[in-house]
């Protein structure tokens, strides 16, 4: 296995070049060998030339403009539209050799560069220095780089697109007679009109890629392997656009490979799942990892009869028989997302089902927008997107399914079952039109290290949340179910940013279980309230147990989302173990949230909130495109000194609890305020995190209500001190402290009024003089 990373350089690395070649689809075609603990086959990639090359001038100078730029802001000139009927899996046999003729019975090789971390490879394989012409660096020859890591690559070859039968009608090209480098530039032809396709198309595009992914090789291509990547290059070949665009890989993964999970579920049956970090998806498939490659994938999983393949695809699989105890799967997806969404579980699941007969959710509500629809078409790349679809617009509650192991079943049954469609009814009501399609829910193995996990159409959930009646299955499944709009269908440009998924689906999660209980106004306050003080504790213990660095939500500050000339990049602190453990971006986040909310009022909120969906899904973004939505749709709010600067400095690029602005500091006390109890320590932490001794005075009049209503008698001093200096707006302590019937209290009362009386207004004397006598 990989050697442990510098703990000094905890960061991971994206080392896919995306900016020269970017992957646009993938086709999987996989065995799962519980035997030997090994996902293999074969993987074959469709790619366009990426932005960087592209952007090339005629003079051979590049025009400076970031891949992030381009991807996060793309805009389509027309809406999207999505077919009425559903698409069949197109199934088909393999015309390529079995990756098992490749990877079994071979000894392990490493070659002469110290690439141990793959050391399975064909002899084909070209060193380092063949790759790259150091002398002469006009004549080398391109390379292309995928992120790879605890994988057995066995071969890379071109895949001969040109030879797929009915190709021509696709394309509207027509095939050269003679095998030359016009046959080369056909084949690249091919596959841009493949994966240009407009989204109507979208059935025959599958069928396409399927058949081309079956297509004959057309010549071995040189690669090798480093920690992190795998570098591929054909001789003689200097270009991304003469580079093949479609290239097929055998390999395998390795049992020790940190994208999977081997184990048992909690019947003792075998069974293997993903786990989406720290690494992501590159020790289960070569892949391009940094967010902006946006690509579709379809799937084919073979495995013993037994199990049950569960996968981030739109379509529920039915298994195919291929041979006495072998079934095969197929998932595909139509909507571009990182290679890292990508999520696979094979075990002996038993799909649970309802059996008596339950109030029914009403699955078809009217949404209705707070704006016209033609003012804000699709602005991603084309695809079959269902904010553009009528029926998926009136759809409340997408159609689910519940996996479990069997001795699990009873569990998911008395709670789980009857709570999904409640939680997606409230998720639709707050934000609208569900992104995906339908929706499984696994109740993963026990060694499962989260609560849950959202990946598109299907969720992790943990055990844990099953025993002790509905409320943290109910929080959790929300909170799950809005990543799928936030960390799916709108992610973010850089993965430091996590916070815009995490802090999102905590604040909303609130809101889903909060009208997914129907309850009342007053109760929703109260609760989410109490949640409230809950995370602000837990915020300030992780705040002061952890180290600053972890604190930042932005940790890459003002170069967030900048990527090397290659489309390379670092994710900040990616490998460090403790960062994974870390709540600080859910409860950061949660509270910047609420903070904007409560500070904008919540109806205006969440209406930003639903126009923030409509205007970006589909695409990557960075915080400030939130943040400037929401300030131009309320500019009143930069009166008070909110803008997007002050929130970046005091929010996201700074460690600890965040600064905050007086009225968010008013708002903030007056929660508090309306706990029952408050222990010292709390009130303590409270003053000395916020120095609300220096405050001004409307903050510092909510923090002497807080000290007399808990009698927390450090604070006295600051009361004395108010009722002296700022009798303007003293009077209601007065009432406070003798309301209270404390002792101590009513005579600190009495004290200040003696001391104070001589100089006070008259009117204001005689109110407090009948309040303490």
């Amino acid at each position: 296995m990989e050697t442990q990373q510098d703990p000094m350089k905890d960061d991971l690395p994206l080392m896919a070049n995306t900016s020269y070649m970017l992957v646009k689809h993938y086709v999987l075609d996989l065995d799962v060998d519980f035997k030997s603990k090994v996902i293999g086959g074969v993987i074959v990639l469709f790619f366009e030339t990426g932005s960087q090359y592209r952007k090339t001038s005629s003079t051979g100078k590049e025009v400076c403009q970031s891949q992030v730029d381009e991807t996060c802001k793309m805009r389509a000139s027309e809406p999207c539209h999505v077919p009425a009927t559903n698409a069949s899996a197109c199934s088909s046999k393999k015309e390529y050799k079995d990756f098992t003729a490749y990877g079994k019975g071979e000894e392990d090789t490493s070659d002469r560069n110290g690439n141990h971390s793959n050391k399975e490879q064909t002899s084909g394989i070209s060193s380092s220095e063949d790759c790259c012409d150091t002398e002469n660096p006009e004549n080398k020859d391109f390379l292309l780089v995928l992120d790879c890591c605890d994988l057995a690559v066995l071969k890379v070859e071109e895949v001969d697109v040109a030879a797929v039968s009915g190709i021509e009608k696709l394309t509207r090209l027509a095939k050269p007679n003679d095998v030359s480098k016009e046959l080369e530039n056909l084949r690249n032809r091919i596959v841009h009109e493949l994966v240009t396709l407009p989204a109507d198309r979208w059935k025959e595009q599958l069928y396409y890629f399927t058949c081309c992914s079956q297509a004959p090789g057309c010549g071995d291509l040189l690669f090798t392997t480093g920690p992190w990547s795998l570098e591929i290059r054909k001789s003689g070949i200097q270009t991304p656009a003469d580079f093949p665009h479609a290239i097929r890989i055998w390999y395998k993964t390795k049992p020790e490979g940190r994208s999977v999970i081997w184990t048992t579920d909690q019947s003792g049956r075998p069974c293997v799942y993903t786990i989406g970090s720290p690494i992501n998806n590159r020790a289960l498939f070569p892949c391009q990892e940094p967010p902006v490659a946006l690509s579709t994938w379809q799937a084919s999983v073979r495995t013993a009869a037994d199990f049950v393949v569960l996968m981030s695809g739109e379509n529920s699989a039915e298994p195919v028989q291929l041979q006495e105890g072998i079934l095969s799967w197929y998932y595909y997806v139509t909507m571009p997302m990182p290679a890292s969404t990508f999520t696979i579980a094979v075990g002996c699941w038993q799909e649970v089902k309802q059996q008596s007969s339950t109030a029914p959710v009403q699955t078809n509500i009217e949404f209705s927008l707070p704006y016209s629809d033609d003012d804000f078409r699709c602005a991603h790349v084309e695809y079959p997107c269902r904010f553009q679809n009528p029926a998926a617009r009136l759809q409340a509650v997408i159609p689910y399914r519940v996996f479990a192991p069997w001795c699990l079943m009873e569990h998911c049954k008395e709670h789980l079952l009857q709570l999904i469609p409640q939680c997606l009814s409230a998720a639709y009501t707050t934000l609208g039109t569900h992104p995906f399609s339908r929706l499984d829910v696994l109740i993963v193995p026990s060694n499962f290290s989260s609560l849950g996990m959202a990946s598109p159409h299907i969720i992790f959930l943990s055990q844990s949340v099953l025993p002790g009646g509905t409320h943290l299955c109910g929080t959790r499944l929300c909170h799950e179910i809005a990543h799928g709009w936030f960390g799916l269908a709108i992610g973010a440009c850089d993965w430091t940013e996590e916070w815009i998924s995490e802090g999102f689906a905590t604040f909303l999660e609130d809101i889903f279980w909060a009208r997914a209980q129907q309850l009342s106004h007053d109760e929703v306050k109260e609760q989410q309230e109490l949640k409230a003080l809950l995370r602000w504790q837990r915020l300030r213990d992780e705040v002061q147990n952890s180290e600053e660095e972890l604190q930042v939500l932005r940790p890459k500050k003002e170069s967030t989302g900048e990527l090397s000339e290659s489309g390379a990049s670092l994710v900040k602190y990616g490998l460090k173990a403790e960062k994974s453990f870390m709540q600080v971006h859910y409860l950061k986040g949660y509270f910047l949230l609420r903070s904007l909310a409560r500070t904008v009022g919540e109806d205006s909120y969440l209406v930003c909130l639903r126009k923030f969906v409509h205007k970006f899904h589909g695409q990557l973004v960075l915080s400030q495109d939130f943040l400037r939505m929401l300030l131009e749709d309320i500019p009143e709010q930069k009166k008070s000194g909110l803008t997007v600067e002050s929130i970046l400095q005091n929010w996201l690029d700074t460690s600890g609890i965040p600064k905050l602005l007086p009225d968010q500091l008013v708002l903030l006390l007056e929660s508090l305020l309306e706990e029952k109890t408050l222990c010292p320590g709390i009130l303590q932490c409270l003053e000395k995190t916020y120095q609300l001794r220096e405050q001004d005075a409307e903050v510092r009049h909510r923090w002497c209500e807080l000290v007399v209503k808990h009698k927390y008698m450090p604070g006295y001093g600051d009361v004395e001190k108010f009722l002296r200096d700022d009798q303007a707006m003293g009077v209601y302590l007065y009432g406070e402290l003798m309301v209270n019937e404390d002792v101590k209290q009513q005579e600190l009362a009495h004290k200040c009024f003696a001391a104070a009386r001589e100089h006070m207004d008259e009117s204001s004397a005689k109110v407090v003089a009948e309040m303490l006598f």
